[in-house]
């Protein structure tokens, strides 16, 4: 393994957020968590990989341009995410609080 090697892998890992973005704007939040697992499986590697690679500046910079985008769209997705997390949150919650008292008081029984 190389540093164009680690660089290759910072690109699919770039490809899999946009991908991810775009699933979540279609709201496909199958296809937007099968690939957050392969995105999850490309950051693993790369932990492994490129712990004793010495990147060239242009590597470096290359990669910087990367991780800025991967940023950018992770933002994008949790923009676009979360409000129906917090929506499904409290709705989970709403029916825990639901049955707590359907078995303190018994009604429904």
């Amino acid at each position: 393994m190389n540093g164009d090697d680690v660089i290759a892998i910072y690109e699919s890992i770039t490809q899999l957020t946009e991908q991810m973005l775009s699933a979540a704007h279609a709201a496909d939040w199958e296809l937007l968590a099968a690939l957050e697992n392969q995105c999850g499986m490309h950051i693993a590697n790369l932990r492994i990989c490129e712990e004793n690679i010495v990147l060239t500046q242009a590597q470096r910079d290359r990669k910087v341009v990367f991780i800025t985008k991967i940023l950018e769209d992770d933002r994008d997705i949790r923009n676009l995410t979360e409000p129906g997390l917090r929506k499904l949150s409290a709705l989970i919650q709403s029916n825990h609080t639901e049955r707590k008292l359907l078995n303190t008081y018994g009604i429904g029984s």
